[in-house]
């Protein structure tokens, strides 16, 4: 191997188009769009309504498919992965957090953690141990059998951040996640995910808020279904590549057909 070589990106957009409807309903959301994400970055992706940030979310995080082009995942093509392998994709890389948390209401910190592990089928021990060191992660488990009705709007959205991180993603998608937070506490998540990122994990962010995306190393700007531009964030310099990590070749393997 070429000691000088530029390691695989994460994730690999070229070319990628996106079409809802058909005939003369037809609406191209997406017309092109080419985009490279290393491993180790903090992406903030923002634009207009109508911009196409969106859809390309919802495609990066296997929620939906590219009408053409080319969607690499650690080299995996995910556009011919079928939907059960991408569902699997998701829930072994993928970690996911909204704007509306999405708690449920009347259950504690630790069960709305433990929930990704339930899907799993993952023991209760396990679950159990799995969703402390989560909450521990972003400074709440001392509130771990408290309902979400008992926490302030920035502690609700680390626990949503904490349920994403329980399965130990690679990538956390993060849409628009201090849109429902005050200044004070919208500093708080992105300096906590500031942490996460320094940890290793890869973060991509909606967000429209340019204060918020100032915590982001890269700033990916799209307009008309399009990038339109790229700019470097305040914590541009030094991007914290991850080394030796697994590659995703069992998504696509036979046993997951």
């Amino acid at each position: 191997m070429n000691a000088n070589a530029r390691p695989q990106p994460l994730i690999q957009l070229s070319g990628i188009t996106k079409t809802f409807g058909e005939g003369a309903s037809a609406f191209q959301a997406l017309k092109g769009v080419d985009l490279t994400i290393e491993r180790g970055d903090f992406v903030a992706v923002m634009g207009p309504s109508g911009s196409g940030k969106s859809t390309t979310m919802n495609i990066l995080g296997c929620l939906d498919v590219p009408t053409s082009g080319r969607f690499q995942f650690r080299g995996v093509e995910v556009q011919d992965l079928s939907r059960d392998q991408r569902s699997l994709l998701r829930r072994r890389y993928l970690g996911f957090v909204f704007q509306g948390f999405n708690l449920l209401a009347r259950t504690t910190a630790l069960e709305n953690v433990e929930l990704p592990l339930l899907y799993r089928g993952e023991k209760k021990k396990a679950r159990t141990e799995a969703a402390e060191r989560a909450l521990d992660k972003v400074g709440l488990l001392p509130w771990a059998t408290h309902t979400p009705a008992e926490l302030s709007g920035g502690q609700q959205q680390r626990v949503a951040i904490a349920r994403a991180l329980v399965t130990d993603p690679d990538v956390l998608l993060a849409d628009e996640p201090t849109g429902n937070l005050d200044t004070e506490r919208s500093t708080e998540i992105m300096e906590l995910l500031t942490e996460l990122n320094q940890t290793g994990i890869t973060i991509l962010m909606v967000t429209h808020e340019a204060e918020m995306a100032e915590f982001a190393r890269t700033i990916v700007h799209f307009r008309d279904g399009l990038v339109e531009r790229i700019d470097r964030g305040k914590r541009a310099s030094g991007v914290a590549g991850v080394a030796g990590v697994s590659g995703v070749s069992d998504v696509a393997g036979g046993e997951l057909a």
